[in-house]
């Protein structure tokens, strides 16, 4: 173009991306509609049956709060279950971390055994793990707290180690080459900069363990789903609203609790 040429070189035009994204949407369209076929989804039904419910909605909208007395002893149970199963889940969760982590494990073997074993550890639900733990050790907070520990494991392994993976490797690197052990690397460099994270991990599985303890119950592995269960039978709703209320403050306060010690961990 010369200097004397005011024409306007014209851009490309776009492609148009609209029929993709309605071809996209029809698909998604089509998959739901056969994934609700295939599960027996059946919307006129449940507009018959809402009247049926109609009598729940309204036990559940007025909280019995004279009942409160009798979940104190489920919401310490709940609690203490809790605390438990974080302190010896993240406590074991550590080492087994720097041994899943690529930065931190040289021996590519027991890495991939590390990595298998916690792999199969998460896939296990931990309803699926308060279920066995209650048929070996039997009703009772004791096969909640080890239903946890491994659903924490699972967690904080996979978490951490991934951390592991992510951070600097030059201080590491620097002890190696100054003769020290990967045992003694790893617990001079990699250690003090994964332990922020770590202590948010830890924490982020107490909140876990808070809602989770509240669901095993269900299965008799101790805790506020126990009692849960309980109302729930005899079909006193307006009890089991008051559980519901309470566990959603307790959730609340333990959250809020929590990531003002993040925000604290990460300054």
């Amino acid at each position: 173009m010369t200097a004397g040429d005011t024409r306007v070189t014209a851009r490309p035009p776009k492609p148009r991306r609209g029929a993709g994204v309605w071809i996209v949407a029809i698909v998604l369209i089509a998959i739901t509609v056969w994934s609700g076929r295939g599960v027996q989804v059946d919307i006129p039904a449940i507009w018959e049956n809402f009247g049926n419910a109609s009598g729940t909605l309204v036990q559940l909208m007025q909280p019995d709060y004279g009942f409160f007395s009798q979940t104190l002893t489920a919401i310490e149970e709940t609690l203490m279950m809790a605390v438990i199963a974080t302190a010896i889940g993240s406590a074991v969760s550590l080492p087994l971390a720097f041994l899943a982590s690529r930065a931190t494990n040289p021996s590519r073997g027991l890495l991939a055994v590390i990595r298998f074993v916690n792999n199969l550890i998460r896939a296990i639900p931990d309803l699926l793990y308060a279920a066995i733990f209650v048929a070996v050790v039997g009703t009772g907070a004791l096969s909640g707290i080890i239903a946890l520990i491994f659903f924490n494991i699972g967690i904080v392994v996979k978490l951490v180690s991934e951390a592991l993976d992510g951070l600097d490797r030059g201080p590491q690197e620097a002890a190696l080459a100054a003769g020290g052990t990967w045992f003694a690397a790893d617990r001079a460099s990699m250690l003090p900069a994964v332990a922020p994270s770590y202590a948010s991990h830890v924490l982020y599985t107490f909140e876990v363990n808070i809602r989770a303890s509240t669901v095993i119950g269900l299965v008799g592995a101790g805790g506020l789903g126990v009692l849960i269960d309980n109302v729930r039978t005899f079909y006193h709703y307006h009890y089991l609203s008051l559980i519901i209320l309470e566990i959603l403050v307790l959730v609340l306060l333990v959250e809020a609790g929590s990531s003002t010690l993040r925000k604290r961990l990460a300054r």
